[in-house]
């Protein structure tokens, strides 16, 4: 059952002082993007009449092509918590959607959402739990990123050697405003570097999550004069940030990847599914590590993977 209505998200808008309403998309790298609109086009938005330039978005179309719609997600909804209390803003996640009136096939988004209906035609529920983890570092006068920074706390440790943790507090309030549910946040291993961990969901909302996450952890932290950066490997010579991801496999209310007779507690499933990410690794990697930068944090020392696992036997 939906979360929200267009009747009810207008009637928020109305008594929240909301004046703008950002709709959000990603670019076929994940980079979020946003087309924003004021409160007296929102009737225009949730009919799904909201048109922008495919073409100039990276990896989209060609100029000839460049028509697209944005399909609000009403489920996404959420009013910015850290902006002024009158004249807020909000937002909403889209799908993306062709001139034509059929998705677009590069829209990160529909992909997912295809593979979570083979998934669902399977009788299966994907879940997926991230471990974020982040680099907080010192502006310039030009308040331009720097690799500076004044912390010098290693892993659980605390303030006044954790530099970033009243950074790291409020971006935990105001995940929690948005309706994150925040399991625990502390240091990280490298000076600087920060985790915060919020509750599993099905894959689509997480990866919505995700993106929003980001844009929450960047956003306050320049309000405490810091940059946040995701890069895997933004300082020679330290620990990289990853991401780590607990994937589970449900039928119904039951653990697929569970099977108590095994040795190992694990199902045929669950080995089936090993056995995909491993035969398909090389492909998976393109995609969630695309960057030169996504490399240089292989290397040993730095609680990184630096061996290929050429063959497996279960």
């Amino acid at each position: 059952m939906s979360k929200y209505t267009k009747e009810q998200i207008k009637k928020i808008v109305k008594d929240e002082d909301v004046k703008f309403i950002t709709l959000q998309f990603t670019d076929i790298f994940g980079t979020l993007k946003n087309v924003a609109i004021t409160a007296s086009q929102l009737d225009k938005a949730l009919d799904n009449k909201c048109m922008f330039d495919g073409s100039s978005i990276e990896g989209f179309v060609r100029i000839e092509e460049s028509d697209m719609n944005l399909r609000p997600d009403l489920d996404t909804f959420v009013i910015f918590p850290w902006k002024p209390s009158q004249g807020k803003v909000a937002r909403l996640i889209c799908d993306v959607y062709k001139h034509d009136g059929t998705p677009f096939e590069g829209d990160p988004r529909y992909i997912l959402k295809k593979v979570l209906k083979d998934v669902a035609d399977m009788g299966y529920t994907a879940n997926v739990g991230p471990e974020c983890e982040f680099f907080l570092f010192h502006l310039d006068k030009n308040n331009l990123p720097t690799l500076e920074s004044n912390d010098r706390a290693s892993y659980f440790d605390m303030s006044p050697a954790d530099f970033g943790s009243n950074a790291r507090r409020d971006m935990c309030i105001m995940l929690e405003e948005m309706g994150f549910e925040i399991e625990a946040s502390h240091h990280e291993t490298a000076n600087a570097q920060h985790e915060i961990d919020f509750k599993y969901a099905d894959a689509l909302k997480t990866a919505d999550n995700i993106v929003t996450f980001k844009l929450a952890v960047k956003t306050i932290a320049q309000w405490h004069g810091l940059y946040a950066t995701f890069m895997p490997k933004p300082k020679y010579g330290i620990a990289g940030s990853g991401m780590h991801t607990n994937m589970s496999l449900f039928k119904g209310d039951v653990n697929a990847f569970d099977d108590p007779k095994d040795e190992r507690g694990l199902s045929k499933i669950a080995y089936s599914y090993i056995a995909g990410l491993l035969n398909h690794v090389e492909a998976i990697s393109a995609v969630t590590n695309p960057l030169v930068n996504s490399y240089k944090r292989l290397v040993s020392g730095y609680e990184a993977p630096v061996h290929v696992l050429t063959e497996v036997r279960l």
